[in-house]
């Protein structure tokens, strides 16, 4: 009998976001796994009851915005989607390449509101 694979949530994008220069990671909120670079949060992560991400959020271009919102399993994010930040959901219809360039998008769009001096200080110049 095949053995059943539990889904790998989002921890793929988690390590990739922390990978990114300047980037911090903390907790939110009570459990929300926020990421962040110079103070500015870029990605949210929110885990189940294991601390395994089920869920994330992060700012993606304007014009983007409802293009994003309009594939299954994405949403706008509550309380950020003003601010063009999504929330793709565990059932969601990207491919994880995409997911992955969406994150280093939303990183590079906090990055470039950052002053230039955090920006040379934190190394993204």
């Amino acid at each position: 009998m095949p053995t059943r694979r539990a889904p790998a949530g989002f921890e793929r994008q988690r390590a990739l976001s922390i990978t990114l220069p300047g980037a911090t990671e903390d907790v939110k909120w009570g459990a929300d796994i926020v990421h962040s670079v110079g103070g500015k949060m870029f990605a949210v992560y929110l885990p189940d009851d294991a601390g395994v991400a089920r869920s994330c959020c992060f700012k993606v271009d304007d014009e983007r915005f409802l293009e994003l919102t309009a594939v299954p399993g994405v949403i706008p994010a509550p309380y950020l989607a003003r601010a063009k930040w999504v929330q793709v959901k565990q059932d969601h219809g990207l491919a994880a390449a995409d997911l992955d360039a969406l994150v280093c998008r939303s990183h590079a769009l906090v990055a470039a509101g950052l002053t230039k001096k955090l920006q040379r200080e934190l190394g993204l110049l």
